[in-house]
């Protein structure tokens, strides 16, 4: 088992909530609380699985040259595009995505396109866009809300990309 800095903290932080709901309310509050953290770890834990699993399957299925060709060092505004696009229509949560991203960063990609695509996935995903926004938000609100978030996730990939080039 790894033990990151991540880690720490977030085992810091259970620890000191924990530690809290003891003091607050006693044993009590601590066994309900984590018996509402194991129901949540029981309802993800689908989505981790796969999520996983289909990052694993995404290095072995997908050449590693191809990853670098589009979205590696010297893909410039190619990799920025193609990391825009690849964000916005790539479905699912957090717990699918950031295996994947995980898997293009191993295979050869660029700080500048995972940013460019993790933007888009956030602020363009088609799925969310369909299912949730047009048909709640209506046709202008969504047509608005696209094209202003329309530019950012190159320009935020071309700015983190700029500063890892300068990082060295």
């Amino acid at each position: 088992m790894l033990i990151n800095q991540s880690t720490l903290i977030m085992g810091s932080l259970a620890v000191l909530a924990i530690i809290i709901a003891w003091r607050k309310s006693g044993g009590e509050a601590v066994e309900q609380g984590l018996k509402e953290g194991g129901s949540l770890f029981l309802t993800i834990l689908p989505n981790l699985i796969f999520g996983f699993a289909l990052a694993g399957m995404m290095q072995v299925l997908i050449p590693k040259e191809l990853v670098t060709k589009w979205l590696g060092a010297g893909s410039g505004l190619k990799g920025l595009t193609v990391g825009t696009i690849l964000g916005a229509v790539t479905p699912g949560g957090p717990f699918s995505q950031f295996p994947l991203v995980a898997s293009m960063w191993k295979m050869g990609a660029t700080p500048g396109p995972l940013a460019a695509y993790l933007t888009a996935w956030s602020l363009l995903g088609v799925n969310r866009v369909i299912v949730y926004e047009y048909p709640f938000m209506g046709p202008t609100f969504t047509a608005v809300h696209l094209s202003a978030c329309l530019f950012a996730p190159p320009l935020i990939g071309a700015a983190v990309g700029f500063v890892f080039q300068k990082l060295g």
